[in-house]
């Protein structure tokens, strides 16, 4: 049976500033962000710091979380993901800090860069522009200013390929982590062999069933290890795009106290979805826990989707996660009848904090 999602016209009828053009060009981002930042310079007494402070929000923050679940057990030292005004108070010239803000003007990032500056922090900058660009020429510190021609939405949270890659990037010239320049290469065509079966013009395209499977429910995403970091893209991009409640939990913290919370109330067994992310490359014990969970969930009266990256390495599974969630993000506001692109309660939202 046919439906809107396999009308690229009706779609684009919906989805009018191109949404789904951007989630299709992730792979031409991670490859066009590949050839930005190669000339990109970190001075070398950066590799050198005991701990690194990531200052962002939203989704110019949302490479981050990739990184610190990804990376966490090559990463030498301790590294934090700050979404507030404050830096920590053991900040000082031994930190690393990197300023994330698509924009440059998101107002916590800025306060978190008058702080860097004053306590003589090491500091880094990915942006697309604004007053954190300027503070960053000001200060000659290593910038990467994203050049976005590959996220025709122009939204923040749809430039995840650049937002990663540069921040795998400045890390990596910063000697905290191993280039990954070949490996993000592989990515990207990988997924480019994605696309086929996600897309409008698949019959069986899994974003499509996934997307019918969430309509008009409450998402719970449950992840764990190296695909922490993907889950809570996926879900952003639900927030905004379709406007959905959801929440996030990583494994095994689930199972220690969130199981109790299945039998109310009642109506939630006919509101509320569960998408599972499972992999090979888990743990073995994490590997158990997803299959008992997503039983348990069953038994309980739950619907419960595994959704099982199987790419071959664990980068390769995160961006494999990362393009099915968001061809789910794109998909579902369709299916509400909504334009995924506006924001509106956010804009109001920074619109009543700027008077």
């Amino acid at each position: 049976m046919s439906s809107i999602l396999d009308s690229r016209q009706k779609i684009k009828e919906i989805d009018k500033s191109g949404v789904l053009g951007s989630v299709e060009a992730l792979a031409d981002q991670i490859l066009d962000a590949l050839a930005q930042v190669m000339n990109l310079v970190v001075p070398t007494d950066y590799g050198s710091v005991k701990n690194v402070v990531v200052s962002g929000m939203g989704g110019s923050v949302l490479g981050s979380y990739v990184i610190k679940n990804l990376f966490k057990n090559s990463l030498k030292v301790p590294f934090e993901i700050v979404s507030h005004y404050e830096l920590p108070e053991y900040v000082n010239s031994e930190t690393l800090v990197l300023l994330s803000s698509y924009s440059g003007s998101t107002e916590e990032t800025l306060s978190s860069a008058q702080q860097a500056k004053e306590r003589g922090a090491k500091v880094m900058v990915i942006t697309g522009g604004g007053k954190l660009a300027e503070l960053a020429a000001a200060n000659h510190w290593p910038i990467y200013k994203i050049d976005p021609k590959f996220n025709p939405c122009s939204q923040p949270r749809l430039a995840i390929g650049y937002t990663i890659v540069g921040q795998i990037a400045l890390f990596a010239k910063a000697g905290l982590i191993e280039d990954q320049t070949n490996s993000l290469q592989v990515v990207a065509n990988n997924l480019k062999n994605m696309l086929p079966s996600l897309s409008v013009e698949s019959d069986n395209s899994l974003a499509k069933q996934l997307a019918f499977a969430a309509f008009d429910k409450q998402i719970i995403f449950v992840g764990a290890e190296h695909l922490i970091g993907a889950a809570h893209i996926f879900n952003n991009q639900i927030n905004e795009n379709a406007k959905t409640l959801t929440s996030e939990w990583p494994l095994p913290e689930f199972n220690h106290h969130y199981l109790e919370a299945l039998s109310f109330p009642h109506l939630a067994k006919d509101t509320t979805i569960f998408f599972i992310f499972n992999s090979a490359l888990y743990s073995p014990r994490l590997q158990k826990r997803v299959l008992i969970t997503k039983d348990l969930l069953e038994q309980k009266g739950y619907e419960a989707h595994a959704i099982l990256a199987t790419s071959e390495t664990k980068l390769e599974q995160v961006f494999e996660i990362i393009q099915i969630g968001e061809f789910i993000a794109a998909y579902l506001p369709v299916l509400y009848g909504i334009d995924p692109t506006p924001i509106p309660n956010v804009d109001f939202f920074k619109a009543e904090m700027a008077k």
